[in-house]
């Protein structure tokens, strides 16, 4: 992908964030170098990394290559024997400890963390070299004695050497002969040779050689005759140290040189990881997700169906702008693909439509270069065989082109690129030339992309494109919005629906005269103004559809709760009839058999041929057969589940393919675990039948005494995604007290898919948490594995 467009989208500023988060000198560049790829297989290996970095971080978040140095150069220098210096030297050895602690980790996580464990697996620690290098030198780079024998001897005799040349001129000095000569009774040094401050009046009183003056004239640093062989036999020991410290360093080079090739593989392989880290660090800032991958191509025809939202190749979930801050920037959702391959986006000046274009495009070059994206779990992205916008309409001064003839260039060298696995955006698709040929121009653009098939937005002015989008397949309609009563824009994209024209209502709004704007009116031609009813009824009827749509599942969705109450309510009231049932016939057993004990007890004690003891017989006989005429009560079956209900963990299912009911005991997306008697199996969710739902746990939040203060709704949601996982129990735990105390029967915890960390930490938390009764992960339209519903104990004040 040509850098060009990329710079348009304006990825460079992503690459340079991303450096920041580097360790050293390497990773940066790599970060900078960083492209997008278009080998779907590559991508994927992309993300991976990354979340595993990610995935990392969050249970280690000290993981780095710390103290890894960028030493290739040095190895080259170190090839050709040129001498390293100790400073050099350390970053070596600081650069392959980095290498050993790094391999040793990953390695051990390899499990857990295959792709980066691949990559540790290459690296080369070379111990030998750390080890003579810790031997040879201290942390601040100064030669040890235990270096060499020959450097240790070579200290200890110079040492010896300039003890005694110091002793020599200390009595010197010393002496009270030499005392009116001197200017001060020290020893000093100059020159690398000891000396002593004699007055210049005096000079040749004592024999030596000059070897410095002061700065006032006033004083002769002199060295006596008499300490110049000493003096001469400690320089020569100096010297002979240089050189024998020399030849260790050279040695310690020689050494480096032969792993020359090895270290440089491993400093790239430090930067490869380096730069995996980074993306994990940057996902963390962003509050980003992986992008899933499109697999089936987009263009598909009309007679094909319309293909669901969820399934369409582009479709992003509030997504927002990277480069944008957080917390003022409107998320935005994109779908493109299957039935429709091209968006044209209307709607006033400074509403987003720029924005919306550069938010696709670089989440699309930032998810094929690996990256995170800032968008909601189940954002999917396809692997684009290149992306290519036109954006911005400054004029091009080298050149001397205007604004249209500056778009023009640009557009025919992407329709020369574009295939159909192309991303392509325009940004005011005909603008800077006459209306009624800029619309012709931008529809013929138009049709030539839609025979190329590549996946297209643009954005425009034009009034005639919003007709074109509806009358022609596989283009759709899309809007930003302007608030007239506040002038300013939403930022909100909506699909399906062309922008509104409120140029002539923002300027009556913003105070011009109502005749200018009711002549202004009357100048707009017929053709425009049934153009713009008609849409208007369009995005009225639409605008209905939406709110009976909700209002639908509104009242779906409470349906379905009351549906619940009620099934719960009569297996109440059912298990209450049977108990008591049950205990009118305990007793009803227990007094039967009173009698039948005190008949056999009558019976024995009569004569055995009175009539008495044939009458208790009688009686006897009377009574066992009206005990076994009495059958038991058949219990009033409670209604099965409705049909469309989603199994949910703990319910008692049916296994269509075994034809055995059993208990579902884990869900995991549509895959499915089932206990049947004493084996488990894995299924799908399509392949289960609901039969029963799980008992309701009854235990109750114990009794305190104490009127808990109420508080207000903290809301119905938590949304943990981004956060680390040792942030999850305090953000959770206070959030669930707020929503006890605020009496909120459930509550929904988003921690999206990702590689499940959160997910575990969310649910052990729940499990634990003496306010929750139960939990549960969320159904379908509540975001599946993504999402954890909670039950919370009902507050008893």
């Amino acid at each position: 992908m040509e850098d060009r467009y990329l710079a348009t989208l304006e990825f460079f500023k992503i690459t340079g964030q991303l450096a920041e988060h580097t360790a050293f000198s390497a990773g940066r560049a790599l970060a900078l170098a960083l492209r997008p790829s278009s080998d779907p297989e590559e991508v994927r290996l992309r993300l991976q990394e990354t979340t595993e970095a990610k995935t990392l971080l969050s249970t280690r978040s000290d993981v780095s290559v710390g103290g890894a140095r960028d030493v290739r150069p040095l190895m080259r220098r170190a090839e050709l024997e040129a001498m390293l210096q100790p400073s050099d030297l350390l970053d070596i050895r600081a650069t392959l400890i980095s290498t050993r602690n790094l391999r040793s980790l990953l390695l051990r996580l390899e499990q857990e963390f295959p792709l980066l464990a691949e990559k540790a697996e290459g690296l080369e620690p070379l111990l030998e070299v750390v080890d003579e290098i810790g031997r040879c030198l201290d942390d601040e780079g100064r030669v040890l004695d235990s270096a060499s024998p020959a450097l240790a001897r070579i200290r200890h005799e110079a040492a010896v050497a300039r003890d005694r040349v110091v002793e020599r001129l200390r009595r010197i000095v010393s002496s009270g002969r030499n005392a009116p000569y001197l200017q001060e009774p020290i020893v000093t040094e100059r020159n690398g040779r000891y000396v002593i401050p004699l007055k210049t009046e005096y000079k040749g009183r004592i024999p030596g050689i000059v070897h410095d003056q002061s700065s006032s004239g006033a004083t002769l640093f002199i060295e006596p005759l008499e300490t110049v062989e000493l003096n001469n036999r400690w320089h020569e020991l100096q010297l002979e140290e240089v050189r024998e410290v020399e030849r260790i360093l050279t040695e310690l080079t020689v050494l480096v040189g032969r792993e020359a090739e090895t270290i440089t593989r491993d400093v790239e392989i430090l930067a490869e990881l380096d730069l995996a880290l980074a993306k994990g660090l940057y996902s963390f800032e962003l509050r980003a997700v992986p992008a899933e991958l499109a697999h089936a191509s987009w263009p598909v025809t009309p007679d094909d169906g319309e293909v669901p939202r969820s399934r369409q190749p582009l479709n992003l979930i509030k997504a927002r702008h990277p480069l944008l801050p957080r917390a003022t920037v409107v998320p935005i959702d994109v779908y493109l693909g299957g039935a429709n391959t091209i968006l044209v986006i209307t709607g006033p000046n400074t509403g987003g439509k720029t924005v919306s274009l550069k938010t696709v495009g670089l989440l699309a070059a930032m998810s094929q270069a690996g990256l995170h994206i800032p968008a909601a779990d189940g954002s999917r992205l396809p692997v684009f065989t290149g992306i290519y916008a036109d954006i911005g309409d400054e004029q091009s001064i080298e050149q001397s082109l205007s604004t249209f003839s500056s778009h023009m260039t640009h557009i025919i060298d992407i329709l020369r690129r574009a295939d159909a696995g192309s991303l392509v955006l325009l940004d005011e698709l005909g603008a800077g030339t006459d209306p009624v040929e800029g619309s012709a121009l931008a529809q013929a653009l138009i049709d030539t992309l839609l025979e190329k098939g590549s996946l297209t937005i643009c954005s425009s002015h034009y009034s005639q494109l919003k007709l074109y989008a509806f009358s022609t397949p596989r283009v759709e309609n899309a809007s930003v919005e302007f608030d007239v009563e506040t002038l300013s824009p939403t930022y909100v994209l909506t699909i399906g629906l062309p922008g509104r024209s409120n140029a002539l209502a923002i300027a009556q709004r913003l105070g011009l005269d109502e005749g200018i704007v009711a002549r202004a009116r009357g100048m707009v031609s017929d053709e425009d103004l049934q153009a713009d009813a008609l849409l208007a009824r369009v995005r009225a009827a639409s605008e209905a559809a939406e709110e009976a749509q909700s209002e639908a599942e509104t009242g779906r969705t409470r349906s379905r709760e009351l549906e619940a109450d009620l099934r719960r309510r009569l297996r109440e009231l059912e298990e209450t009839r049977q108990q008591t049932i049950d205990e009118a016939r305990a007793q009803a057993r227990r007094e039967l058999e009173a009698v039948r004990s005190a008949l056999r007890r009558l019976r024995s004690s009569l004569a055995l041929e009175a009539p008495a003891a044939r009458a208790a017989s009688e009686a006897l006989e009377e009574i066992e057969d009206l005990a076994e005429t009495v059958t038991p009560l058949a219990p009033v079956e409670t209604p099965p589940p409705s049909p469309d209900e989603t199994p949910r963990v703990g319910d008692t299912v049916y296994v269509n393919s075994l034809g055995q009911a059993g208990e579902l005991v884990n869900v995991d997306g549509q895959e499915a675990e089932v206990r049947v008697g004493s084996f488990r199996l894995r299924t799908r969710m399509g392949a289960l039948e609901l039969r029963a739902r799980a008992e309701a746990a009854s235990a109750e939040t114990p009794d305190r005494g104490v009127r808990a203060p109420d508080v207000a709704s903290p809301g119905m949601e938590l949304d943990l995604r981004g956060r680390r996982a040792e942030e999850v129990a305090p953000a959770l735990d206070q959030y669930l007290d707020n929503a006890y105390l605020a009496r909120l029967p459930w509550v929904r915890i988003i921690h999206g898919k990702g590689m499940g960390v959160l997910k575990q930490v969310v649910r052990q938390f729940l499990a634990d948490h003496p306010l929750v009764q139960s939990y549960r992960p969320g159904d379908a339209p509540e975001g599946g594995e993504g999402v954890t519903v909670a039950r919370l104990y009902a507050r008893k004040d």
